[in-house]
């Protein structure tokens, strides 16, 4: 199977057949880098990697994390995207084609499927909350110092079940509308633009932080690191969020190497991907510890950092109406390249599977995820007493994919492309086919993809499971 690219659509021919393929694909080297960035970028780094740095003690944290990025992250990233590069198809497709004969090996692609929807099924939840937050924060009536004022706000959001799923929807709308003009024309026309605008507002916010009296605390925190407070659960919570933070485990990187050019240099994508991924995290930290830290307020404030501590930080600066603003702009603009990517999974397996058009098949992933999330959704007020295994459906679909389907996901890539798929295959996917002229890096992957990254990945997912403790 041959595959070429020409304006986004990637043209297959089987060998000694007259049969051609289109399928829709990324246009450029810049749009692959973009949209693969905008997977990995999401609420990651604006909500989870402070609060995480935060709970984890700052500077160390971060140096554990991109340990971690290192040895997990680029290695099982450049394996999923070079299967679905060789495959071109979506998750579960990808990993039957590339497997060898009646060996199950495409139960890795149906667990990245189930961990991509049920991360969009909360996901939506938490993105839908920051588009009420954009709307809020111009009615100033988050604006406040009060704690009290802040917390009612977030409590009246979550707790109103019209609320709730109204802007799940909202947000879902917006994602699906993307994802209607497929790929080259949805996908990458969306995060070519979004991406560099993120960027921008992260830089503006940074910049009036770092302004702020007693924010020199702020940078100390995120910069000089005090290893007497690296633990166990610090080690394994870094190594973790470089897991999740690229993406990886959940079957959006094995559909986003499906659509690559058959040029695309993998390896050099992955790296810059990984490398920009950590400047906007740390973009991120700059414009939110200096200031959580000049006004007084607590850096470990944990999942509530972005909603209840930042409007009371912003509302003791001048003008910080303003930049509350611009923060859950870019906040829900940092969710939206996540979404785009965890959303195309179940429709490019539906688009493919059973031969429906690009719109049919977003309509019904979309109606479906709006029906499961909505139980997400609701997990704070109507169904805030219904739980399994003592989880709201929130906790639930966070719990089991983070800390169960991710990983083992992440373990059995690790697994087939060390063990299974072989050095020869992983060259010539990643050196395509002996062009490029990469070699030794490319052999540093695979010995961290067959002996590294799946003693890692297994401990996170042990840990995951409480296997350590608490």
């Amino acid at each position: 199977m041959e595959a070429s690219s020409t304006d986004g659509k990637l043209v297959e021919a089987s060998s000694g057949k007259t049969n051609f393929k289109v399928r829709d694909g990324f246009s450029t080297r810049l749009g692959v880098l973009l949209a693969t960035l905008g997977s990995a970028v999401g609420l990651g780094n604006i909500w989870k990697f402070p609060y995480l740095t935060g709970t984890g003690g700052g500077a160390v944290f971060i140096i554990i994390y991109m340990i971690s990025v290192l040895l997990i992250g680029i290695p099982v990233l450049v394996s999923e995207h070079a299967i679905g590069r060789s495959a071109r198809a979506n998750a579960i497709d990808s990993m039957r084609k590339v497997s060898p004969n009646k060996v199950p090996w495409w139960l890795i692609g149906a667990l990245g499927f189930l961990a991509a929807f049920f991360i969009m099924a909360f996901y939506t939840e938490v993105a839908g909350w920051v588009l009420a937050y954009v709307f809020k924060a111009f009615s100033a009536s988050i604006l406040s110092t009060d704690s009290n004022v802040t917390t009612e706000a977030f409590n009246s959001l979550v707790t109103n079940p019209g609320l709730s799923v109204a802007w799940q929807v909202i947000d879902l709308l917006i994602v699906g509308g993307i994802l209607m003009f497929g790929v080259s024309k949805g996908i990458e026309r969306v995060t070519k633009r979004l991406i560099p605008l993120l960027a921008i507002l992260l830089v503006v916010v940074a910049i009036r932080s770092l302004t702020l009296p007693g924010a020199s605390a702020g940078l100390e925190f995120l910069f000089k690191p005090d290893f007497s407070k690296i633990t166990a659960s610090t080690l394994l919570a870094g190594v973790g969020l470089a897991f999740f933070k690229l993406s990886i485990g959940m079957g959006t990187m094995i559909t986003y190497g499906s659509y690559f050019r058959s040029d695309q240099n993998i390896p050099t994508t992955a790296v810059r991907v990984a490398l920009a991924d950590m400047s906007i995290a740390l973009l991120a930290g700059i414009a939110i510890f200096p200031a959580v830290f000049a006004y007084g307020f607590q850096p470990n404030a944990g999942p509530s950092l972005v909603f209840l501590t930042i409007p009371s930080v912003f509302a003791s600066m001048p003008a910080g109406n303003i930049f509350m603003v611009i923060f859950f702009i870019l906040t829900f603009i940092a969710s939206i390249g996540a979404q785009v990517s965890l959303l195309e999974v179940p429709i490019s397996l539906v688009n493919e599977k059973f031969n429906l058009s690009r719109k049919l098949s977003t309509a019904l992933a979309s109606f479906t995820l709006i029906l499961v999330g909505s139980l997400a959704a609701l997990s704070n007020s109507l169904l805030a007493n219904v739980k399994i295994f003592g989880l709201t459906f929130f906790d639930l679909f966070d719990f089991t994919t983070s800390n169960i389907f991710l990983p083992l996901g992440g373990f059995f890539i690790c697994i087939f492309v060390g063990w299974v798929w072989g050095k020869k295959n992983f060259f010539a996917a990643l050196t395509n086919n002996g062009e490029l002229h990469n070699e030794k890096f490319v052999s540093v992957l695979f010995f961290l993809i067959r002996f590294v990254s799946p003693v890692l990945v297994l401990l996170v997912l042990l840990n995951g499971l409480g296997v350590f403790g608490k």
